[in-house]
């Protein structure tokens, strides 16, 4: 066991060279010696580290004067205490604090100066191999307590009382006759609740340190700790808040540096200062006038009184708010005039502060004008001096709002509208003027604008809102209304201010839209002392009706045929003669159509677009597509309300219903044509009679489908001399074709069979015979077809055999002089 304890390392520098080449248990404690005060509490701590077993550790504690070691407590061990320790041990004078498994603290109350020696901490081996030191001593050195802390000579405590922003000085006295070499370290501390707080240090190494919440007072200076003769230590506090109030103590705490060089808290004291009470300063601010009315022009006089409890030295401040509303706050409202605690006052050219007397500040305000009707307030300050020669606000009120009323001025004029043009018709001008009238003060600095309005006119007692159509400002910069907007820009409507007193409203083209009730509202405008226009006064006319009685438009066309009768290859002439009435200047464009029969294929829906002229006098052709005859129909303008319509060397495919679609226009806006209504003339028939001039040629054909979706086959045909041509048939039924009118042509079926069935139609192709004799083939025309449905009955074939069988007439017939196109009956 010797020789194992001579491998231990006991000393701590031998320690740290030997763990490079050992490892085992360390037991720790602090370097010595370790200075206390008697009297005090002492605390030594002690650990152990780098062992083996349990995680909790034990430890034991022994002290020694000279040689022989004392038993005083133990952590296992509860018969360890030698009989010298046992009572104070028992009266938890001395005891063993554990902190931690592997570290507990040696705590003696009230150490006395026999207590001074070397203290050991040991601990039991719990290790598998016994190895590094199972023990560390640490020498205490009791001094006798030299620390003396006061305050005021008179008495222990004072009692202050004092005002917002006052200044006040603390001392206390600090003093040590310790045999060590320490140091003192002096805080101030304040306590207005149930802690103390820091206020400001002296530290042990001479450093000036403020508390929280203090920092920016120190470094303004309006918090300070000088030291000065017999050992004392001064706090100064200026610009006294109510965060200032409370009791103040001086803490002095005695330092003293030890063997590892850092410093050591050996003891500390307190004494109790003064007890400061900081009062509220009151100020009441108030406005002597209550909420008046002044006229523009005039002057406003407000006084501001101040009234505090504040006594000694100091100074007002003075600041005159207005704002538009009372609940704006002071950021939202204008600062007008202020006065400083130096009685320096801000620059105005109408507004004026003074100061009246010690407690009344006033306010003039000169030329008012509607634009300073809102509410004023003042806002007070008491600022009082320091010991530096700079002021500090202790505090700040604010006055209540007064609300001032200024009357306008209003000016004293008449507003007449008139309608200077009114409409007759629909497009017709109208122009309305809204003069200024019995203008009492011409001289005034007054700008007028105008409103226009619209209300549309109603027979019945219903109230209809009016609609605003146009607005100038105090610039006469013209605002548009919805409902004259884009006619405005489009230049149909025109706002004008012809003179200084007259404004007018002119529409172009007047609709029906703009039949109603118009009003004016002229709108005086004053000038302000900041040279800007504020609206004083409306003065709205009487409403003008816009109104004219609207009738149905007429129009009346009469076609009518010059010549009663002509033969083919004559000239056709009609004319139209046109009558209307409720439309204004009208003018007239005419179409000419035809109504051709349902045989002419080159028009299957009847009706041909001939030739128009419009109502500038323009000639188009339409569907005219005769191209052999492109000269050969003329239409023009015999007088303002009749036209000539003239069709040369007509043929048999002219003939038909001729009529003249006529339009009435009326001037409309821009410049622009509007149609007014349309007429349909009387239709004028053209047709060939027939004569020794003219003959057909008639040839029948049928085609064997529904659809018409075969060659159609002939079947018969008589030739313009009456010769008549069969094709071969294959069945047994036989027909016949005769002539039996001069416009008539009757083909028979006989004895109708299943194959007689299909579409059958005929084809006419007309000859006329010139003046010079010469017969001329006109163009063919074709009848529309017609389906013939054979249905054979069984039962009566014997008896048809005997009478003969049921036979179907169709006949192909022109009638030209009613103007039906060739066609097919079945009779």
């Amino acid at each position: 066991m010797n020789s194992l304890k001579n491998t231990v390392c006991w000393e701590l520098p031998v320690l740290i060279s030997c763990r490079a080449f050992c490892r085992g248990r360390i037991v720790r404690v602090p370097k010595g010696p370790l200075i206390r005060v008697v009297g005090t509490e002492v605390v030594i701590p002690c650990s152990v580290s780098d062992y083996d077993g349990p995680s909790e550790q034990n430890f034991d504690w022994e002290f020694s004067r000279a040689t022989d070691f004392l038993r005083i407590v133990s952590t296992w061990d509860s018969t360890f205490t030698s009989e010298e320790y046992q009572k104070r041990v028992g009266r938890g004078d001395i005891k063993l604090r554990r902190s931690s498994n592997d570290a507990v603290e040696l705590v003696i109350r009230n150490i006395q100066p026999t207590d001074q020696g070397i203290y050991k901490c040991s601990t039991p081996s719990t290790d598998a191999t016994v190895q590094g030191n199972y023990d560390a001593e640490v020498q205490v050195k009791v001094i006798s307590d030299g620390l003396s802390v006061s305050g005021s000579k008179a008495r222990s405590s004072i009692s202050l009382k004092l005002s917002e922003g006052d200044s006040f000085k603390l001392r206390c006295s600090a003093i040590t006759t310790s045999p060590e070499h320490t140091h003192l370290h002096v805080t101030w501390q304040i306590k207005s609740g149930s802690s103390w707080r820091d206020i400001l240090s002296l530290t042990h190494e001479g450093k000036f340190q403020p508390g929280p919440g203090y920092e920016e007072r120190y470094r303004n200076g309006d918090i300070r700790l000088d030291t000065g003769a017999n050992d004392t230590y001064r706090l100064s506090v200026s610009q006294a808040s109510s965060m200032d109030g409370g009791v103040y103590r001086c803490l002095v705490s005695e330092w003293v540096r030890g063997a590892d060089s850092l410093w050591q808290k050996i003891q500390e004291k307190s004494v109790e200062i003064a007890s400061v009470e900081i009062q509220r300063t009151a100020l009441d601010v108030l406005i002597s006038t209550s909420n008046l009315s002044v006229t523009e022009r005039d002057s406003l006089d407000l006084t501001c009184n101040i009234t505090t409890d504040r006594s000694g030295i100091f100074q007002a401040e003075v600041t005159w708010y207005f704002s538009e509303s009372p609940d704006d706050t002071l950021s939202d409202a204008q600062v007008l005039l202020s006065m400083d605690h130096d009685s320096v006052v801000s620059d105005s050219t109408l507004i004026s502060l003074s100061h009246v007397d010690r407690n009344s500040y006033r306010l003039l305000v000169r030329d008012v004008d509607v634009e300073d009707s809102g509410y004023y307030f003042c806002q007070a300050a008491v600022w009082v001096p320091l010991h530096n020669g700079t002021w500090h606000k202790v505090v700040e009120r604010t006055s209540a709002p007064v609300s001032v009323v200024v009357t306008a001025l209003e000016p004293d004029y008449e507003v007449f509208l008139n309608a200077s043009k009114t409409p007759k018709f629909s497009d017709d001008p109208t122009e309305l003027e809204c003069r200024i009238t019995n203008v009492q003060d011409p001289e005034a600095d007054i700008r007028y604008s105008v409103s226009w309005y619209y209300r549309r006119h109603l027979f019945s007692d219903d109230v209809v809102a009016e609609e605003l159509l146009a607005t100038m400002d105090a610039d006469w910069t013209l605002l548009l209304g919805d409902r004259s907007r884009e006619r405005t820009q489009n230049g149909e409507i025109i706002f004008s201010k012809k003179a200084l007193d007259t404004f007018s409203l002119r529409i172009q083209w007047t609709s029906e839209n703009d039949r109603g009730d118009y009003f004016c509202v002229v709108s005086a405008w004053s000038r302000h002392r900041n040279n800007s226009w504020i609206k004083s006064k409306d003065v709205t006319s009487a409403s003008v009706p816009i109104f004219w009685a609207t009738q149905d438009y007429t129009l009346t066309v009469e076609a009518v045929k010059l010549k009663p009768f002509f033969v083919a290859g004559h000239t056709f002439e009609m004319t139209c003669k046109v009558s209307s009435k409720n439309i204004k200047t009208p003018r007239y464009s005419v179409l000419i159509t035809a109504e051709k029969p349902l045989t002419d294929q080159s028009n299957p829906n009847g009706t041909t677009r001939i030739i128009s002229l419009n109502q500038d006098s323009v000639v188009r052709l339409e569907d005219w597509t005769d191209q052999t005859r492109v000269d050969g129909v003329v239409l023009e303008k015999v007088q303002e309300n009749e036209f000539r319509y003239r069709m040369y060397q007509t043929q048999i495919s002219d003939a038909g219903l001729y009529r003249c679609v006529v339009t009435a226009w009326s001037p409309g806006g821009g410049g622009m044509w509007r149609e007014a209504v349309n007429g349909l003339s009387n239709p004028i028939q053209i047709d060939f009679q027939t004569s020794d001039d003219m003959s057909f040629d008639v040839s029948w054909f049928a085609v064997r489908s529904f659809a018409l979706d075969r060659e159609p086959v002939m079947l018969a045909s008589v030739d313009r001399r009456g010769i008549v041509t069969q094709s071969r048939r294959n069945g047994s039924s036989d027909l016949s074709l005769e002539r039996i009118s001069p416009l008539e042509f009757r083909l028979r079926i006989h004895g109708c069979e299943d194959h007689d069935f299909g579409n059958h139609y005929c084809v006419v192709t007309p000859w006329v015979r010139s003046a010079t004799g010469v017969w001329q083939r006109e163009p063919d025309i074709k009848a529309k077809p017609i389906f013939l449905s054979v249905k054979m009955d069984g039962k009566s074939s014997i008896a048809v055999s005997v009478v003969g069988f049921l036979t179907p007439y169709i006949f192909c017939s022109n009638y030209s002089l009613s103007h039906i196109p060739l066609k097919t009956l079945i009779i």
